[in-house]
């Protein structure tokens, strides 16, 4: 009966649109409840649509589907629905490789030139197996180069095409010296797999992972395949989700070509504590952390609980593909699960993990606030960017408590109006961004963008400059800058 009735006392407070903090003594026996009235509040204010699951010391205590896998015919996502993965193709990627280091096939030092000879030699010669896997190679990452996403990723090229003109540029500095995430160091890897075995990277990953674990519903995705139950994906916009843009499944070759299901990853995660897979020693290399908390196709690192001093370690990864982003976080110490796809474009995945980490811990947690990026959106449509500028000031003067107003929010909307052409209005909430978090390097990083796209090199400078000199280590700003630099000489 406490159980129910705690149970309905959340349901009360969400109906009466509040925010609230739900002590760990509550519902304690009862998280499943929680975790639906969790992503049932995410799934309303639009921000989650997709399918979750969530084991606790190895069992499935919670799966469901929320929201549409195919907006057009209205059919429901479901735990067994396939979504494309993304990047957590990387791991099952490094996995391999390590399968044929145990093997003595590869070697982690290994340069890149003894497994594709053709590459060339310059650089091939000084970045080793290991760098890939790390994100430590140096070698520019495809997705970053000016016009992959908008034209590039439509064609349907082959691997060795893909090597010789996408993942074959001069390094942007020393192999093993810096971590920049990088999708080429895993398409090499992919390549490197097929060239190795003699086998495609589909038949390698059928016959070493998917086969053996019984992941039944997972594999690589290709355009003309027809898949039972794959969710189609969507990016929302200001007046609502579109179909995401096409993209070429074999361009993401390795690094997140890949689709399965939440019940698929449950597999996954339980095969992982074993040896049925990799012996302990090399699973043991596998998850060692590196440069920025960085493994072999994991991140590594600790997470807060509730609002103490306690931590836990989590082994996890994201993955983010046109109209799709992914999460799985694994809590291996307890060996609880978290596994939540998306099929709606970007959102906060990471933030719906930890709350769901506190539940399992018993800690408090914070159901999710109305997102100000969907309310803001609405009166940009309607009454221009100064009323929704004036709103957004109002509504943090007078409903704090009731709407999110972090960072990521107004960074979100500006990205939705630089993707709808609306530049100006882009500018505007960028600006508006940094005038509420002027220490942030981020907002600076997105205006710079969006002065980009309107032309104004020497503001696009300025806000790349400012937002490296907030963040030394921003990637995006110090490529950003090289690239604007390069063109000028």
């Amino acid at each position: 009966m406490k159980n129910q009735q705690c149970f309905f006392r959340m349901i009360l407070l969400l109906a009466l649109g509040f925010a609230v903090m739900i002590p760990h003594e509550s519902c304690a026996q009862d998280k499943a409840a929680q975790i639906d009235v969790l992503m049932t509040k995410f799934y309303e204010n639009g921000q989650f649509n997709g399918s979750a699951l969530v084991a606790e010391k190895g069992k499935v205590i919670f799966k469901k589907g929320y929201g549409y896998a195919n907006m057009d015919w209205q059919i429901p996502n479901q735990p067994d629905t396939k979504f494309r993965i993304g990047s957590i193709t990387k791991q099952f990627v490094a996995l391999q490789i390590m399968q044929l280091v145990q093997e003595g096939k590869i070697k982690l030092d290994g340069k890149l030139t003894d497994y594709l000879p053709e590459y060339r030699k310059d650089t091939g010669d000084l970045i080793t197996i290991h760098h890939l896997l790390t994100h430590t190679s140096g070698i520019p990452s495809y997705t970053g180069l000016p016009g992959v996403w908008s034209d590039s990723t439509r064609n349907p090229y082959d691997v060795d095409y893909m090597i010789q003109h996408f993942h074959s540029g001069d390094l942007e500095f020393e192999p093993g010296s810096t971590y920049r995430y990088n999708n080429t160091g895993y398409f090499l890897l992919a390549a490197i797999l097929e060239r190795v075995t003699g086998k495609s990277f589909e038949e390698n990953l059928q016959a070493r992972i998917l086969k053996p674990l019984q992941m039944n519903q997972s594999g690589v995705d290709r355009n003309e395949r027809i898949l039972p139950n794959r969710a189609s994906g969507y990016l929302r916009q200001l007046d609502g989700p579109v179909n995401e843009p096409y993209f070429y499944m074999l361009n993401a070759l390795g690094a997140g070509d890949m689709v399965s299901t939440v019940e698929d990853l449950y597999l996954w995660d339980q095969a992982l504590y074993g040896d049925k897979l990799l012996s302990e020693k090399y699973k043991k290399i596998m998850f060692t952390p590196f440069l920025n908390n960085y493994a072999y196709g994991w991140g590594v690192y600790k997470v807060a609980l509730g609002e103490s001093a306690d931590s836990v370690q989590v082994i996890s990864h994201t993955g983010g593909i046109n109209g799709f982003n992914t999460i799985i976080f694994r809590l291996v110490k307890d060996r609880h699960l978290i596994v939540l796809f998306n099929n709606t474009g970007g959102t906060s995945l990471s933030a719906m993990a930890r709350a769901i980490a506190n539940i399992l811990y018993e800690r408090p947690y914070t159901l999710p606030k109305t997102s100000i990026a969907e309310t803001l959106g609405k009166i940009v449509l309607k009454d221009g960017v100064e009323s929704a500028v004036k709103q957004y000031h109002d509504l943090k003067t007078s409903r704090a408590d009731q709407y999110d107003f972090s960072e990521s929010e107004l960074n979100t909307l500006g990205y939705q109006l630089l993707r709808s052409g609306r530049v100006a209005e882009a500018i505007a909430i960028f600006k508006l961004n940094i005038e509420m978090f002027p220490e942030a390097f981020n907002p600076y990083d997105s205006l710079g963008e969006a002065y980009m796209v309107a032309g104004d090199k020497e503001l696009a400078i300025k806000n790349y400059a400012k937002s490296l000199e907030l963040n030394p280590k921003n990637t995006n700003a110090i490529y950003m800058l090289q690239q604007i630099n390069a063109a000028s000489q």
